[in-house]
């Protein structure tokens, strides 16, 4: 009986004894330093400040370890390797700044990220506490309280900047001693890390998708767009987020639901803008702004040039929806992303042009009959076709 070699191999290695712990605060000040970075196909932060707030109660008063991270050690990089991208801000690092054992997190940005920012004084964390009174992280608004202190002061990297603060509110005498304690509980919180060294781009996707294979995954759509931050256009900093900000200040963030289309929406919303732009207006039935429909594989192959004018006119066409809505007060009628959407892809198709009294009128009446429920792809590629025919 002939046994592979490939199993002779796998049974000579066993990567669980390069497993190893590594506390908060080191972690925190590796992020500072661009020693732990991300890999290129990571996509944006998706946690809440409620998953962030669960986090820090977890770490304070869980009776069982957070789950390991996982990292890529790069130990000689080159422009075969994956490119890193820095925490936050998602900057490009340059391959000469990438030195021996530079660490990747493969699985673990969400967690990772939610520790730095407290440690760095994240202005997006400046209404979570550790309420001592209450005993719990919570969420609050408007003053504090002398029994409350922000978690980015209190997990500060800087222990001088907790100390100014109690000094400030009078209260160092009765929470400094306490105070102290939880700040050094929880930066010398050991997380256990898994190492795998210099995985190969598809290595690292299959070993975050095992890891995820209950929650979200690296979508294709996703890895697409990831690579056009090498081109100086990041889908997320540049498009994804300043959409989903644009429907959030109209109060409509819960139609983004369930996580993956927060990706999703936002890339099919672009199908009309590239009609527009690259099909001189011409609309073919299957670029309908609907998530089935979106173009990832088209849109990454324009120029980047063209692709930044379908961003500008998709988010320009947004605002002009959602100011449409807004003033017809038809607030009540949008109870899916598909109004939104729709709107969306319509005003990309009238550009400039002035929506005549006439017009909204019509438009008017077909946010209010419009049915999307339980509706084929086709009827919805349908829809979208006859309300762009409200122009005719």
């Amino acid at each position: 009986m002939k046994i592979s070699g490939k199993i002779e191999k796998a049974t000579s290695f066993n990567p669980t004894k390069k497993t190893h712990q590594m506390d908060i605060a080191t972690m925190c000040d590796k992020i500072r330093g661009i020693k732990i970075t991300l890999p290129l196909y990571q996509r944006d932060l998706s946690w809440t400040l409620q998953k962030a707030i669960d986090l820090f109660n977890f770490q304070l008063f869980g009776k069982a370890p957070v789950a390991p991270i996982s990292i890529n050690e790069i130990s000689n990089s080159s422009e075969e390797d994956v490119p890193q991208i820095s925490f936050l801000t998602r900057e490009l690092i340059a391959y000469s700044e990438i030195k021996g054992d530079h660490q990747s997190v493969v699985d673990g940005q969400q967690r990772l990220t939610t520790n730095f920012k407290a440690y760095i004084n994240h202005d997006s964390f400046r209404n979570i506490v550790l309420d001592f009174s209450r005993g719990t992280f919570r969420l609050v608004e408007g003053g504090l309280l002398k029994s409350q202190i922000p978690v980015g002061i209190l997990l500060n990297e800087k222990e001088e900047v907790l100390m100014d603060y109690l000094k400030q509110k009078g209260s160092l005498a009765d929470l400094f001693a306490i105070a102290l304690r939880v700040r050094t509980k929880i930066r010398s919180y050991n997380y256990t890390i898994n190492i795998a060294e210099n995985l190969k781009e598809d290595e690292q996707i299959e070993w975050f998708e095992v890891l995820n294979n209950a929650g979200s995954r690296v979508t294709i759509l996703q890895m697409s767009f990831s690579k056009l931050k090498i081109h100086n256009l990041d889908i997320y900093l540049d498009y994804t987020e300043p959409f989903k900000q644009k429907v959030n200040e109209y109060g409509y963030d819960e139609l983004f639901s369930p996580f993956t289309t927060n990706v999703s929406y936002p890339i099919a919303a672009l199908n009309p803008a590239y009609e527009v732009i690259e099909k001189h207006g011409i609309h073919n039935t299957n670029y309908a702004p609907i998530p089935s429909d979106t173009k990832e594989v088209v849109l990454t192959k324009i120029d980047v040039k063209d692709f930044k004018k379908i961003i500008d006119l998709t988010l320009d066409s947004l605002e002009r929806a959602l100011n449409f809505v807004d003033k017809n007060e038809l607030r009540e009628y949008i109870t899916r992303m598909d109004y939104i959407l729709y709107l969306t892809g319509f005003f990309s198709f009238q550009q400039a042009h002035e929506t005549t009294n006439e017009l909204e009128v019509l438009l008017v009446s077909w946010v209010k009959t419009v049915n999307f429920t339980n509706q084929s792809n086709s009827s919805r590629r349908e829809v979208f076709s006859s309300l762009l025919d409200l122009t005719s």
